[in-house]
């Protein structure tokens, strides 16, 4: 378990668990839900392609892939499985713009076409709802780029992905 030093010089920053945002934490789920309230038809990028109309239906479409609810061809590789991974659902840093995402997700290619902003808005929040209930309905999927991830790293992933997004639109 990492700790955080009372210095905070960058050789001593160490994160515990316990820091570490996730959507099993109540908390943290609550910021991810209060921020998804503040997306609407005007709300416009700092980086990327996609509308939030879009972005809202990707965020759908990882969560079903995530809960075998929808199919995304694997397009991990060894990197992408260890180091990646690690990096990724371990550090505590920002994901950066423009990592490509599974054609399955991605607007205008496989993903989801929005309709109504509200009701993908709400569809999106029981998708959320379905994939931290406890006990699960489901058994997760393998990442498509990840790979096998345990409950823990699919939680962490789901905060870091919605937040990844959010951020995208300034939210």
């Amino acid at each position: 378990m990492l700790m955080r030093s009372k210095a905070g010089s960058a050789a001593g920053l160490k994160l515990s668990r316990e820091e570490m945002k996730t959507l099993a934490n109540p908390e943290n789920k609550l910021e991810i839900v209060r921020r998804l309230r503040a997306i609407g038809p005007g709300s416009q990028r700092r980086w990327g392609r996609m509308t939030a109309a879009e972005m809202i239906c990707h965020l759908s479409d990882a969560l079903r892939v995530a809960m075998r609810e929808k199919e995304a061809k694997p397009i991990s590789n060894w990197f992408s499985r260890s180091m990646m991974k690690w990096v990724a659902l371990g550090f505590p840093m920002k994901w950066p713009h423009g990592v490509s995402t599974v054609p399955e997700c991605e607007a205008g290619v496989g993903g989801t076409k929005p309709g109504e902003i509200e009701s993908d808005l709400q569809e999106l929040r029981e998708l959320m709802e379905q994939f931290t209930r406890q006990p699960r309905g489901f058994e997760f999927a393998e990442h498509a780029i990840f790979g096998r991830l345990t409950e823990e790293e699919w939680m962490r992933w789901g905060y870091l992905h919605l937040d990844h997004h959010l951020r995208q639109f300034g939210i």
